[in-house]
């Protein structure tokens, strides 16, 4: 509170400060003015009363006017145009009002009228003059300051995409911030209407289709995109053009938290792929998925992951009574827990470290904390590397997933949603394979459960998810490449992570039991196009400064994904991006048995893993080819084999 005090101290001093100087400035204009004047007559008069009356009024009419229209109550940083007008107006005023006065009682000054209306002009110049100057002295320091780092120090050359609003607070946060090392140097925009106009002396030199030209004309080194992300396609468009250039392409992000006289790289991020994605972002309706969070005791299982970390940020905005974290990695689970505990400090959060292997551990948190929803997004998922350890994703996923569904039933949840994966439609590697039997494990125990709604969702590949290409090219682009891919054709389904998760939240609204919700990815995108992409966006030539390479398919990896088996369907809901699959019957029997099998080879680390896995997942077609670590470890085993076969 005492901080508070001493601001309105300073404001309130500063104030009077400003009061006392105008009531001298104002007598000393008045004065100036006579005495400067009267030299030009034939004779210069005698100072009388009737000056110093003249002179006091003045004062006292300019003071009044000054309150009147609050040039005491001003932030000198925000001085612009409408106080320079209120300046104008309480000069013409005093002008007018003394005018009057010169024409019918100025002898009272001077002898001559002609000399009278000249000391009005010259004290309105002068109180003009010193009312402006002092309102308008920090922004023409400010400017002074300006042209002088803007001619004198060495900043980046920046062209600015757009004429509006946001470019004029990007352009004058630039230009007014003496630790920017940026400086605009033209702008382009796409209505030729605003050709030649300027912004802060920054001038539209073109549009975006003449971004290349002027790149190499004005010799820009960095492009700042200020289009609006309101106008998604216009947008999408100026960065496709613009990363033609061979300069980096960057994106205003928030012009709200942008200060005019201060320039923050925060808001100026580089373009992401998902900026290019073909489509609007997804949106979802949060009635809905309020409706069943709020409130409710919420358990996110692999809450530290990319998936598990996203959904948590969006249900504790839809204020649910506990939000439980489970996650086996600390890190993952901690830095989610301090994030969520600083954007939400009303919250009420738990985070717990433990394995979904873990039966007894997930029987107890079921028992102790009776959570009402579960999101089930605890799983290895990298492919190559499952591949290698086939056991450890059968425990995992498989058993892991078995693990949670089996304590939401027993403990009665209200809904259970496990995070699937195109890769387990026709599977090709162990880690899709393994998927597809949480989906067949979901949809037995959701068809006999008599208090749980046991859903899956299924989709692709989330964009900037952990391991997935987008980091991977990032970092080989910042190395200098080359950039990997593994066949030039190969696509994904690609999505953000937010939109993935809200839909997920979505489908959770929607659930009976026993369904595969399927979300609707768009267009596939050639991984390709992806590396081309981005490498242009990074200011690079692709294959010229940066090379792409293919180094060939990995074992159990598709050129393609599918999303539905031949056997499924899809019905429609509410929220078109979300279609239901047909389920596929299951031999109920015969499952359990086969998955109690499973369950004893994967303990016994069978080398066959891959085989008992088909036996429950007949479309699974083995990859035969051996990865690198694979070989590795066959060689290693028979090394072993013979040193112990010399040993005996």
């Amino acid at each position: 509170m005492s901080k508070v005090c001493r601001k309105i101290k300073k404001t309130l001093l500063r104030r009077w400060v400003l009061c006392i100087g105008d009531i001298v400035w104002m007598l000393l204009a008045a004065i100036g003015a006579y005495f400067l004047i009267s030299l030009w007559g034939d004779e210069v008069p005698k100072f009388s009363n009737a000056v110093m009356i003249w002179s006091l009024s003045n004062t006292v009419v300019a003071i009044a006017l000054l309150w009147i229209f609050r040039l005491y109550n001003i932030i000198y940083e925000s001085v612009g145009f409408p106080e320079a007008v209120r300046i104008a107006v309480i000069t013409a005023v005093l002008g007018v009002a003394n005018v009057l006065f010169a024409l019918f009682a100025g002898n009272i000054l001077v002898s001559s009228r002609k000399l009278a209306l000249g000391i009005v002009v010259a004290f309105c110049m002068l109180a003009f003059f010193w009312l402006a100057g002092t309102r308008f002295s920090k922004r023409g320091y400010r400017a002074i300051r300006s042209l002088w780092n803007n001619l004198f120090t060495k900043k980046k050359r920046i062209l600015v995409v757009g004429y509006n609003h946001n470019a004029f607070t990007l352009i004058r946060s630039m230009a007014f911030d003496e630790k920017s090392r940026y400086r605009a140097i033209g702008i382009l925009d796409d209505d030729e209407r605003y050709l030649g106009k300027r912004i802060y002396d920054v001038r539209v030199v073109g549009t975006t289709d003449d971004a290349k030209e002027v790149v190499k004309k004005y010799n820009a080194e960095e492009i700042f995109i200020a289009i609006p992300s309101t106008k998604k396609a216009a947008q999408r468009e100026a960065i496709q053009r613009c990363s033609n250039c061979g300069r980096p392409v960057r994106l205003l992000t928030e012009v709200a938290g942008l200060d005019k006289e201060k320039f923050s790289r925060a808001y100026i991020r580089p373009v992401k792929i998902s900026d290019l994605l073909g489509r609007e972002q997804v949106s979802v309706n949060l009635d809905e998925v309020m409706g069943y969070i709020e409130n409710k005791t919420v358990l996110v299982t692999g809450g530290g992951g990319s998936i598990g970390s996203e959904l948590c940020r969006q249900i504790a905005m839809h204020n649910p009574s506990l939000l439980i974290i489970l996650d086996i990695y600390e890190n993952n689970a901690y830095d989610i827990e301090q994030e969520l505990r600083r954007h939400y400090p009303d919250l009420n959060l738990l985070t717990l470290i433990a394995s979904v292997r873990d039966e007894k551990k997930m029987r107890d948190v079921f028992d102790k904390f009776r959570p009402q929803i579960v999101f089930n997004a605890a799983a290895h998922k990298h492919v190559p590397l499952m591949e290698t350890s086939p056991n450890e994703a059968v425990k995992n996923n498989v058993f892991g997933t078995l693990n949670v569904a089996k304590a939401a039933d027993e403990f009665g949840v209200d809904t259970f949603v496990q995070i699937s994966t195109d890769k387990a439609v026709n599977p090709t590697n162990i880690m899709g394979a393994t998927k597809r039997i949480c989906e067949m494990i979901i949809q037995t125990i959701g068809k006999n459960s008599k208090h749980t709604k046991f859903v899956a969702v299924r989709f692709g590949n989330v964009l900037g998810s952990n391991g997935s290409v987008i980091p991977l090219f990032e970092r080989q682009i910042a190395e200098g490449g080359p950039v990997t891919i593994t066949h030039k054709d190969i696509i994904r389904y690609f999505m953000t992570i937010p939109e993935a998760v809200s839909l997920v939240l979505q489908a959770g609204a929607y659930a009976k039991g026993g369904q595969i919700f399927v979300l609707d990815m768009g267009e596939p995108v050639k991984i390709y196009d992806l590396a081309y992409n981005l490498i242009k966006l990074s200011g690079f030539e692709p294959n010229v400064d940066i090379e792409i390479k293919c180094t060939g398919l990995r074992p159990g990896e598709k050129l393609y994904e599918e999303r539905l088996m031949a056997e499924e369907g899809l019905q429609k809901t509410a929220n078109g991006l979300i279609n239901i699959a047909q389920p596929i019957p299951v031999d109920e029997e015969k499952f359990w048995t086969d998955l109690k099998s499973l369950d004893e080879e994967a303990h016994n680390e069978s080398e066959k893993m891959k085989e008992w896995v088909k036996k429950l997942v007949p479309t699974y077609t083995i990859d035969k080819r051996e990865s690198a670590a694979t070989q590795f470890l066959k060689a290693a085993k028979e090394q072993n084999e013979q040193n112990l076969a010399k040993a005996e």
